[in-house]
């Protein structure tokens, strides 16, 4: 290895940091100021961690057993290191399948590196296997418990550290640190844009241009409202289906996870199979829009789309897929039809790992109780919005190594510009939420899961019940989601009337959806009745490899499959607006 001047290095990294100073300083001034949604996670941290150490001071024999086998497994990594490279040798315990932290050969092969690692990841194991294995405490306290001990788990890597990671501590050797000096530019940038928490630039800001490089599927923006634009998309077949498809996005993300590029837009593949699509594309609000409320993204969205699309191609009925939580507004909307006893405009609706119960949320479940969702409102109501930096870091953070750690270690202490990725562009072009329809959302639906009480919830006065609604549903969820577990979105369709097609597709809540035909990356399950409990369905469900489309665009077909000569997207009496994709979209934060 080379050695580092370290007299230059110390006088670049003085002269940076005079530099840059100010800027460190205002952010760490900022970090240093809790704000009361950090005051109430860390009040309910504290009650948390004090509970467990009292139950385990009444269960002592629990806590000896795991010391004493944690001890023993410590011994034998200390013998195995000795041995490392020894192909022969088993480790004593093993990283996750997927987890990339630790790919360098040295990890392996360095008896110190080998140690390192594996004492970490055994120091990981043990923490929260001591938090399983308490008796007295309910299941949302361990939940909470094992993510936070996972978060500090994670932060303290070996992997994060030039000291104790071989890979690093190579490189700056060899670079004689300038893989410092560059990081600290990136770091610098990432700080400048940064509030109250550090936001890592997955890709750089200025990669993609929509209607260049993403969202480049041909269409025109044929609507606009305070809420969203309408865009229908042009034809590519001389025929098309009959009923129209109208997509609604969720309104926290931009529209265009599902339309990409060309070989792996939703959009584009539905247009080639001869649908007319209609894509609503969510205005990003600001803290004018402070009393947007959830009924109103029901009644001056959803509705007003369809009245649009009736007005511009004469057709009352559409089919409708709703992703996520566009799902749970799609849904909300058949209730809210069936409630005012008119006419069912949608023929049938696509669930996209959507939620209706909201009994078991996943891993946010970890922040809905009442002292930080009471915490939430407040800043909600303070500032008019939930900022969607501080909404896209938190969900960052559930996935902390792929999301957050893995990038840290790649821009600020490799030096190494983020690659570039339509899909983590479209992970940073982040939405701001409405106050009003936010806090609805954090009691109503997360913390106090009305949605599935009939008549607990009023949309413009009309008291809705999801188990009147009767439109054909066909349900996709994804096995590795961890924002909409598929047991709770098979458990949440179960409260409709519904003839209901559940299917799951391999992979979590972005991969799993956007997989497209032509890439043959990921399987699906499809089986009987969503009828009792998700693993019995499991159980007797068959899998089919390669994508989940044809089987939906099938699904559709069996419903309706008449066609009808290919409509255009304006004429000389209805212009529309301007192209897609549109205006609304192009807001940044």
């Amino acid at each position: 290895m080379m050695k580092m001047d370290n007299d230059a290095l110390n006088a670049t990294m003085q002269s940076w940091w005079q530099q840059n100073q100010e800027i460190f300083n205002s952010f760490t001034q900022s970090l240093s100021q809790q704000s009361p949604v950090q005051q109430a996670l860390n009040e309910q941290n504290s009650k948390d961690f004090t509970t467990w150490l009292q139950a385990l001071s009444q269960q002592p024999e629990t806590l000896i057993k795991n010391q004493t086998n944690w001890w023993q497994q410590q011994l034998q990594i200390m013998q195995n290191a000795m041995q490392a490279g020894d192909e022969n040798i088993a480790p004593v315990i093993s990283e996750e399948r997927g987890d990339r932290r630790f790919k360098d050969e040295q990890w392996q092969q360095n008896p110190w590196f080998n140690y390192i690692k594996q004492s970490y990841l055994l120091f990981g194991e043990s923490l929260l296997q001591n938090i399983r294995d308490t008796q007295g405490l309910d299941e949302k306290q361990k939940e909470r418990l094992e993510f936070f001990a996972r978060q500090t788990i994670n932060s303290l890597a070996p992997s994060n550290f030039i000291s104790t990671n071989p890979e690093l501590l190579k490189l700056t050797l060899e670079s004689k640190g300038e893989n410092l000096v560059k990081g600290f530019e990136l770091l610098k940038k990432d700080l400048a844009k940064s509030q109250d928490m550090l936001r890592i630039s997955m890709t750089e800001e200025q990669a993609y241009k929509l209607g260049e490089d993403l969202a480049t599927t041909p269409g025109r923006v044929v609507y606009q409202n305070h809420l969203f634009e309408l865009i229908q998309y042009s034809a590519t077949t001389e025929q098309v289906l009959e009923t129209p498809l109208l997509i609604i996005p969720p309104y926290v993300n931009k529209y265009y996870i599902l339309d990409l590029q060309q070989q792996n837009s939703m959009v584009k593949w539905a247009v080639d199979q001869g649908h007319t699509v209609f894509m609503m594309s969510w205005k990003n609000p600001d803290s004018s829009m402070a009393h947007i409320s959830f009924e109103d993204y029901v009644v001056d969205g959803v509705v007003a789309a369809l009245d649009a699309i009736e007005k511009h191609i004469g057709v009352t009925y559409v089919n409708a897929m709703g992703y996520c939580i566009g799902g749970t507004l799609l849904t909300t909307t058949l209730a809210y039809f069936t409630a005012k006893r008119m006419k069912q405009r949608i023929k049938s609706a696509t669930l996209l790992t959507t939620l209706l119960d909201f009994a078991q949320p996943g891993e946010i479940g970890v922040f809905i109780n009442e002292p930080t969702i009471a915490a939430l409102e407040a800043y909600n109501t303070q500032n008019g919005v939930m900022h969607g930096h501080s909404l896209g870091t938190a969900f960052s953070m559930l996935r902390e190594n792929s999301l957050y750690w893995n990038y840290y270690v790649n821009n600020y202490l490799k030096g190494k510009a983020p690659m570039n990725m339509d899909l983590l562009y479209w992970n940073g072009d982040s939405t701001n939420l409405p106050a009003v329809c936010h806090n609805f959302m954090l009691r109503n639906l997360y913390l106090e899961n009305k949605l599935v009480e009939p008549k607990a919830i009023s949309i413009r006065g009309a008291k809705i019940d999801l188990s009147k609604v009767k439109t054909p549903i066909y349900m996709l969820s994804t096995r590795d989601d961890h924002i909409a577990l598929w047991q709770a979105t098979f458990k949440g369709v179960q409260n409709t009337a519904s003839p209901v097609t559940f299917v799951l597709g391999e992979s979590g809540h972005i991969a799993g959806v956007i997989n497209a035909p032509e890439a043959n990356k990921y399987g699906y399950f499809f089986g009987p009745d969503v009828k009792g409990e998700a693993q019995d369905w499991f159980d007797k469900a068959q899998h089919q490899t390669g994508s989940w489309w044809p089987h939906w665009h099938q699904w559709l077909n069996n419903l309706n499959d008449t066609k009808v000569e290919a409509r255009v997207t304006h004429t000389d009496e209805k212009p529309g607006i301007y192209n897609a994709p549109g205006e609304y979209v192009k807001v940044t934060l």
